[in-house]
Protein backbone atom coordinates (compact mmCIF):
# COMPACT_ATOMS: atom_id res chain seq x y z
CA UNK A 1 0.00 0.00 0.00
CA UNK A 2 1.17 3.87 -0.72
CA UNK A 3 3.20 5.29 1.97
CA UNK A 4 2.47 8.61 0.01
CA UNK A 5 -0.64 10.41 1.38
CA UNK A 6 -2.18 13.40 1.05
CA UNK A 7 -2.16 15.86 3.69
CA UNK A 8 -4.81 16.06 6.39
CA UNK A 9 -8.21 17.78 5.26
CA UNK A 10 -7.49 16.74 1.60
CA UNK A 11 -9.47 13.80 0.76
CA UNK A 12 -12.57 15.53 2.50
CA UNK A 13 -12.90 17.84 -0.42
CA UNK A 14 -15.73 16.55 -2.66
CA UNK A 15 -15.09 17.74 -5.80
CA UNK A 16 -16.33 20.61 -7.06
CA UNK A 17 -18.92 20.57 -9.78
CA UNK A 18 -19.49 23.36 -12.23
CA UNK A 19 -22.73 24.51 -13.84
CA UNK A 20 -24.05 22.35 -16.68
CA UNK A 21 -23.61 23.23 -20.39
CA UNK A 22 -24.95 20.54 -22.79
CA UNK A 23 -28.01 18.32 -22.51
CA UNK A 24 -27.64 14.99 -24.45
CA UNK A 25 -30.05 14.64 -27.70
CA UNK A 26 -31.17 18.04 -27.46
CA UNK A 27 -30.05 21.34 -29.46
CA UNK A 28 -31.21 25.34 -28.88
CA UNK A 29 -29.90 25.00 -25.29
CA UNK A 30 -29.91 28.15 -23.11
CA UNK A 31 -27.07 27.41 -20.44
CA UNK A 32 -28.79 29.08 -16.87
CA UNK A 33 -26.95 26.87 -14.16
CA UNK A 34 -23.75 29.34 -13.91
CA UNK A 35 -24.95 33.11 -13.28
CA UNK A 36 -23.08 34.06 -16.58
CA UNK A 37 -24.08 37.15 -18.12
CA UNK A 38 -26.20 36.44 -21.18
CA UNK A 39 -24.85 39.78 -23.24
CA UNK A 40 -21.32 38.39 -22.77
CA UNK A 41 -18.26 40.80 -21.94
CA UNK A 42 -18.24 44.43 -22.68
CA UNK A 43 -17.05 44.99 -26.73
CA UNK A 44 -14.71 46.89 -25.41
CA UNK A 45 -13.30 44.11 -22.90
CA UNK A 46 -13.17 41.73 -25.80
CA UNK A 47 -11.65 43.77 -28.43
CA UNK A 48 -8.90 44.89 -25.58
CA UNK A 49 -8.58 40.60 -25.54
CA UNK A 50 -7.88 40.70 -29.22
CA UNK A 51 -5.27 43.90 -28.84
CA UNK A 52 -3.26 41.87 -26.20
CA UNK A 53 -3.32 38.45 -27.60
CA UNK A 54 -0.68 39.50 -29.80
CA UNK A 55 1.77 39.64 -26.95
CA UNK A 56 0.87 36.38 -25.23
CA UNK A 57 4.51 35.57 -26.02
CA UNK A 58 5.48 38.00 -23.09
CA UNK A 59 4.98 37.59 -19.05
CA UNK A 60 1.67 39.70 -17.73
CA UNK A 61 2.54 42.84 -15.32
CA UNK A 62 3.33 40.85 -12.01
CA UNK A 63 2.08 43.82 -10.12
CA UNK A 64 -1.17 44.24 -12.43
CA UNK A 65 -0.77 48.19 -11.64
CA UNK A 66 -2.74 49.20 -14.53
CA UNK A 67 -6.12 46.92 -13.97
CA UNK A 68 -5.29 48.11 -9.94
CA UNK A 69 -5.45 51.25 -10.94
CA UNK A 70 -8.88 51.56 -13.33
CA UNK A 71 -10.69 49.45 -10.49
CA UNK A 72 -9.48 51.98 -7.60
CA UNK A 73 -10.43 55.05 -10.39
CA UNK A 74 -13.84 53.55 -11.10
CA UNK A 75 -14.69 52.24 -7.51
CA UNK A 76 -13.00 54.63 -5.26
CA UNK A 77 -10.61 52.51 -4.02
CA UNK A 78 -6.60 53.04 -3.14
CA UNK A 79 -4.97 50.60 -5.80
CA UNK A 80 -2.05 49.93 -3.37
CA UNK A 81 -4.58 47.86 -1.06
CA UNK A 82 -6.27 45.74 -4.01
CA UNK A 83 -4.67 42.45 -4.92
CA UNK A 84 -5.66 40.84 -8.47
CA UNK A 85 -6.04 36.77 -8.66
CA UNK A 86 -7.35 34.35 -10.98
CA UNK A 87 -11.14 34.85 -10.20
CA UNK A 88 -11.86 35.65 -6.61
CA UNK A 89 -11.60 31.70 -6.17
CA UNK A 90 -7.79 32.45 -5.89
CA UNK A 91 -8.37 35.30 -3.38
CA UNK A 92 -10.56 33.10 -1.04
CA UNK A 93 -7.50 30.36 -1.18
CA UNK A 94 -5.12 32.81 -0.61
CA UNK A 95 -6.99 34.03 2.75
CA UNK A 96 -7.69 30.44 4.02
CA UNK A 97 -3.72 29.71 3.39
CA UNK A 98 -2.77 32.82 5.11
CA UNK A 99 -4.98 33.36 8.01
CA UNK A 100 -6.43 29.32 8.53
CA UNK A 101 -4.62 26.49 8.92
CA UNK A 102 -4.22 23.02 11.43
CA UNK A 103 -6.53 24.11 14.61
CA UNK A 104 -7.83 27.19 13.14
CA UNK A 105 -11.65 27.04 12.08
CA UNK A 106 -13.59 28.96 9.31
CA UNK A 107 -17.12 30.04 9.26
CA UNK A 108 -19.77 30.43 6.24
CA UNK A 109 -23.24 30.22 6.52
CA UNK A 110 -25.19 27.16 5.86
CA UNK A 111 -26.16 27.87 1.88
CA UNK A 112 -22.85 29.73 1.43
CA UNK A 113 -20.22 29.27 -1.50
CA UNK A 114 -18.69 26.07 -1.91
CA UNK A 115 -15.22 27.37 -1.90
CA UNK A 116 -15.23 28.12 1.43
CA UNK A 117 -15.52 25.03 2.83
CA UNK A 118 -13.15 23.70 0.27
CA UNK A 119 -10.31 26.58 0.60
CA UNK A 120 -10.37 26.05 4.48
CA UNK A 121 -9.26 22.29 4.39
CA UNK A 122 -6.82 22.60 1.77
CA UNK A 123 -5.28 24.91 4.33
CA UNK A 124 -5.71 22.15 6.71
CA UNK A 125 -8.56 24.53 9.01
CA UNK A 126 -11.67 23.19 10.29
CA UNK A 127 -14.72 24.05 8.14
CA UNK A 128 -17.53 25.32 10.59
CA UNK A 129 -20.98 26.09 9.09
CA UNK A 130 -23.42 28.19 10.65
CA UNK A 131 -27.24 28.09 10.27
CA UNK A 132 -29.28 31.19 7.80
CA UNK A 133 -32.66 32.23 8.87
CA UNK A 134 -35.18 31.34 6.34
CA UNK A 135 -32.29 31.61 3.44
CA UNK A 136 -31.02 35.00 4.75
CA UNK A 137 -27.42 34.96 6.66
CA UNK A 138 -27.78 35.43 10.52
CA UNK A 139 -25.54 37.70 11.72
CA UNK A 140 -26.16 36.07 15.70
CA UNK A 141 -25.88 32.94 14.78
CA UNK A 142 -22.05 33.57 12.62
CA UNK A 143 -21.06 34.88 16.03
CA UNK A 144 -22.63 32.23 18.05
CA UNK A 145 -20.56 30.24 16.27
CA UNK A 146 -17.67 32.06 16.81
CA UNK A 147 -14.45 30.30 19.12
CA UNK A 148 -11.03 31.60 20.35
CA UNK A 149 -10.07 29.32 17.18
CA UNK A 150 -12.00 31.35 14.66
CA UNK A 151 -9.49 32.80 12.01
CA UNK A 152 -12.18 33.42 8.94
CA UNK A 153 -15.66 34.27 8.92
CA UNK A 154 -17.00 34.27 5.13
CA UNK A 155 -20.27 35.78 3.91
CA UNK A 156 -21.36 37.00 0.54
CA UNK A 157 -23.62 39.61 0.12
CA UNK A 158 -25.59 39.59 -1.78
CA UNK A 159 -25.46 35.59 -1.50
CA UNK A 160 -25.35 32.53 -3.47
CA UNK A 161 -27.48 30.25 -3.95
CA UNK A 162 -30.12 32.19 -2.10
CA UNK A 163 -29.72 36.14 -3.77
CA UNK A 164 -30.42 37.20 -0.26
CA UNK A 165 -28.28 40.41 1.56
CA UNK A 166 -27.92 41.75 4.61
CA UNK A 167 -28.07 45.52 5.91
CA UNK A 168 -24.69 47.41 6.30
CA UNK A 169 -25.76 47.81 9.79
CA UNK A 170 -25.89 44.22 10.25
CA UNK A 171 -22.74 43.55 8.74
CA UNK A 172 -20.87 45.97 10.80
CA UNK A 173 -22.36 44.44 14.31
CA UNK A 174 -20.90 41.49 13.09
CA UNK A 175 -17.75 42.85 12.37
CA UNK A 176 -17.76 44.81 15.41
CA UNK A 177 -18.59 41.25 17.39
CA UNK A 178 -16.07 38.77 16.33
CA UNK A 179 -13.35 37.87 18.64
CA UNK A 180 -9.89 39.39 18.29
CA UNK A 181 -7.80 37.71 15.86
CA UNK A 182 -10.54 37.00 13.56
CA UNK A 183 -11.08 38.29 9.64
CA UNK A 184 -14.32 38.74 8.17
CA UNK A 185 -14.51 38.54 4.73
CA UNK A 186 -16.94 40.21 2.23
CA UNK A 187 -17.64 38.12 -1.03
CA UNK A 188 -18.69 40.75 -2.86
CA UNK A 189 -19.43 38.30 -6.56
CA UNK A 190 -23.06 40.18 -6.93
CA UNK A 191 -22.04 43.20 -5.80
CA UNK A 192 -22.58 44.99 -8.61
CA UNK A 193 -26.17 43.99 -9.14
CA UNK A 194 -27.04 46.05 -6.65
CA UNK A 195 -27.33 49.77 -7.46
CA UNK A 196 -24.92 52.15 -5.43
CA UNK A 197 -23.82 49.13 -3.40
CA UNK A 198 -20.36 49.72 -1.97
CA UNK A 199 -19.52 45.72 -1.09
CA UNK A 200 -18.47 47.01 2.10
CA UNK A 201 -16.06 49.68 0.94
CA UNK A 202 -16.72 52.00 3.51
CA UNK A 203 -16.71 49.40 6.33
CA UNK A 204 -13.35 48.03 5.36
CA UNK A 205 -11.83 51.57 4.95
CA UNK A 206 -12.77 52.01 8.32
CA UNK A 207 -11.36 48.47 10.46
CA UNK A 208 -8.33 46.18 10.21
CA UNK A 209 -10.17 43.15 10.42
CA UNK A 210 -12.76 43.08 7.01
CA UNK A 211 -11.78 42.60 3.40
CA UNK A 212 -13.72 41.96 0.52
CA UNK A 213 -13.47 39.47 -3.25
CA UNK A 214 -14.98 40.74 -6.07
CA UNK A 215 -15.55 38.93 -9.62
CA UNK A 216 -14.93 39.81 -12.80
CA UNK A 217 -17.16 36.24 -13.39
CA UNK A 218 -20.45 37.58 -13.26
CA UNK A 219 -21.99 41.21 -13.98
CA UNK A 220 -18.44 41.68 -16.36
CA UNK A 221 -19.24 38.80 -18.19
CA UNK A 222 -15.32 37.37 -18.28
CA UNK A 223 -16.11 33.82 -16.41
CA UNK A 224 -13.68 32.57 -18.69
CA UNK A 225 -10.92 34.59 -18.59
CA UNK A 226 -10.63 33.82 -14.72
CA UNK A 227 -9.93 36.91 -13.13
CA UNK A 228 -11.14 38.81 -9.79
CA UNK A 229 -9.67 41.02 -7.02
CA UNK A 230 -9.56 41.79 -3.15
CA UNK A 231 -9.70 44.75 -1.32
CA UNK A 232 -8.51 45.13 2.40
CA UNK A 233 -6.25 46.79 4.94
CA UNK A 234 -2.54 47.13 3.59
CA UNK A 235 -1.18 44.97 6.03
CA UNK A 236 -3.62 42.21 5.12
CA UNK A 237 -2.95 42.69 1.13
CA UNK A 238 0.88 42.36 2.02
CA UNK A 239 0.51 39.10 3.14
CA UNK A 240 -1.79 37.55 0.74
CA UNK A 241 0.88 39.05 -1.79
CA UNK A 242 3.61 37.11 -0.56
CA UNK A 243 1.64 33.84 -1.39
CA UNK A 244 0.72 34.88 -5.08
CA UNK A 245 2.65 33.75 -8.27
CA UNK A 246 3.91 36.82 -9.92
CA UNK A 247 2.01 35.88 -12.96
CA UNK A 248 -1.00 34.34 -11.91
CA UNK A 249 -3.27 36.46 -13.77
CA UNK A 250 -2.76 36.12 -17.79
CA UNK A 251 -2.26 39.42 -20.47
CA UNK A 252 -5.55 38.71 -21.90
CA UNK A 253 -7.34 38.86 -18.54
CA UNK A 254 -5.56 41.83 -17.58
CA UNK A 255 -6.15 43.89 -20.56
CA UNK A 256 -10.20 42.38 -20.54
CA UNK A 257 -10.57 43.41 -16.94
CA UNK A 258 -9.02 47.06 -17.34
CA UNK A 259 -11.29 47.67 -20.48
CA UNK A 260 -14.20 46.50 -18.45
CA UNK A 261 -13.94 47.85 -15.42
CA UNK A 262 -13.86 51.29 -17.43
CA UNK A 263 -17.14 50.47 -19.31
CA UNK A 264 -19.43 51.40 -16.73
CA UNK A 265 -22.08 52.53 -19.51
CA UNK A 266 -22.32 48.68 -20.53
CA UNK A 267 -22.22 47.83 -16.64
CA UNK A 268 -25.38 49.94 -15.88
CA UNK A 269 -27.23 48.14 -19.12
CA UNK A 270 -26.75 45.15 -17.86
CA UNK A 271 -27.38 45.70 -14.20
CA UNK A 272 -30.84 47.26 -15.49
CA UNK A 273 -31.56 44.45 -18.11
CA UNK A 274 -30.99 42.07 -15.17
CA UNK A 275 -33.30 43.82 -12.74
CA UNK A 276 -36.16 43.81 -15.29
CA UNK A 277 -36.03 40.34 -16.45
CA UNK A 278 -35.21 39.13 -12.27
CA UNK A 279 -38.68 40.68 -11.36
CA UNK A 280 -40.56 39.67 -14.68
CA UNK A 281 -39.56 36.21 -14.08
CA UNK A 282 -39.24 35.97 -10.00
CA UNK A 283 -43.28 37.07 -10.70
CA UNK A 284 -43.94 34.76 -13.34
CA UNK A 285 -42.77 31.91 -11.49
CA UNK A 286 -44.88 32.87 -7.98
CA UNK A 287 -47.98 32.76 -10.45
CA UNK A 288 -47.19 29.36 -11.18
CA UNK A 289 -46.64 28.67 -7.37
CA UNK A 290 -43.37 28.58 -7.59
CA UNK A 291 -42.18 31.46 -5.06
CA UNK A 292 -38.35 32.73 -4.57
CA UNK A 293 -36.99 35.38 -2.55
CA UNK A 294 -36.33 38.89 -3.50
CA UNK A 295 -32.91 38.35 -5.15
CA UNK A 296 -30.33 40.42 -5.56
CA UNK A 297 -28.35 39.14 -7.78
CA UNK A 298 -28.25 37.46 -11.15
CA UNK A 299 -30.37 34.40 -10.91
CA UNK A 300 -33.59 33.30 -8.26
CA UNK A 301 -33.84 30.75 -6.31
CA UNK A 302 -37.12 29.05 -7.01
CA UNK A 303 -38.50 26.78 -4.30
CA UNK A 304 -40.67 23.75 -5.00
CA UNK A 305 -43.06 21.95 -2.55
CA UNK A 306 -40.33 18.75 -2.21
CA UNK A 307 -36.78 17.55 -3.62
CA UNK A 308 -39.00 15.33 -5.82
CA UNK A 309 -40.99 18.36 -7.61
CA UNK A 310 -37.66 20.11 -7.78
CA UNK A 311 -35.92 17.34 -9.39
CA UNK A 312 -38.67 16.42 -11.77
CA UNK A 313 -39.01 20.06 -13.02
CA UNK A 314 -35.36 19.93 -13.93
CA UNK A 315 -35.32 16.93 -15.91
CA UNK A 316 -38.08 19.04 -17.51
CA UNK A 317 -36.60 22.13 -18.24
CA UNK A 318 -33.85 19.73 -19.90
CA UNK A 319 -36.10 18.27 -22.10
CA UNK A 320 -36.46 21.67 -23.06
CA UNK A 321 -33.23 22.71 -23.71
CA UNK A 322 -32.83 24.68 -19.91
CA UNK A 323 -30.66 24.01 -17.86
CA UNK A 324 -30.90 25.29 -14.52
CA UNK A 325 -29.13 24.20 -11.43
CA UNK A 326 -29.72 22.11 -8.48
CA UNK A 327 -28.81 22.99 -5.37
CA UNK A 328 -29.14 20.14 -2.64
CA UNK A 329 -25.53 20.77 -2.25
CA UNK A 330 -26.27 23.46 -1.08
CA UNK A 331 -28.75 22.29 1.88
CA UNK A 332 -31.37 23.15 -0.52
CA UNK A 333 -33.24 20.09 -1.85
CA UNK A 334 -36.47 21.43 -2.90
CA UNK A 335 -34.82 24.37 -4.93
CA UNK A 336 -33.17 25.17 -8.11
CA UNK A 337 -31.41 28.12 -8.81
CA UNK A 338 -31.87 30.04 -12.19
CA UNK A 339 -29.73 32.39 -13.49
CA UNK A 340 -31.52 35.51 -15.32
CA UNK A 341 -31.03 35.23 -19.02
CA UNK A 342 -32.33 37.86 -21.95
CA UNK A 343 -35.73 38.00 -22.73
CA UNK A 344 -36.08 34.83 -24.75
CA UNK A 345 -35.09 32.70 -22.24
CA UNK A 346 -36.91 33.57 -19.21
CA UNK A 347 -40.07 33.99 -21.29
CA UNK A 348 -38.95 29.78 -22.28
CA UNK A 349 -37.85 29.30 -18.66
CA UNK A 350 -41.93 30.62 -17.37
CA UNK A 351 -43.37 28.88 -20.23
CA UNK A 352 -41.57 25.41 -19.34
CA UNK A 353 -42.46 25.66 -15.69
CA UNK A 354 -46.27 26.80 -16.48
CA UNK A 355 -46.51 23.48 -18.98
CA UNK A 356 -44.94 21.09 -16.17
CA UNK A 357 -47.27 22.34 -13.82
CA UNK A 358 -50.31 21.70 -15.81
CA UNK A 359 -48.19 18.25 -16.60
CA UNK A 360 -47.85 18.95 -20.60
CA UNK A 361 -44.87 16.46 -21.93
Amino acid sequence: MTKIVPQPGIMEIALYQGGAAHVAGVTNVVKLSSNENPFGPSPRAVQAMQDAAAQMHRYPSSDHAALRQAIGEVHDLDPERIICGAGSDEIIAFLCQCFAGPGDEVLYTEHGFAMYRISALAAGATPVEVKERERVTDVDALLAGCTERTKLVFIANPNNPTGTMISEAEVTRLADGLPEGALLVLDGAYAEYVDGFDAGKALIEARDNVVMTRTFSKIYGLGGARIGYGYGPKAIVDVLNRVRGPFNVSVTALAGAEAAVRDTDYLDYCRVENAKWRSWLAEALAALGVPSDTSCTNFILARFADQAEAEACDTFLQGRGLITRRVAGYNLPNALRITIGDEEACRRVAQAVKDFKDGAQ
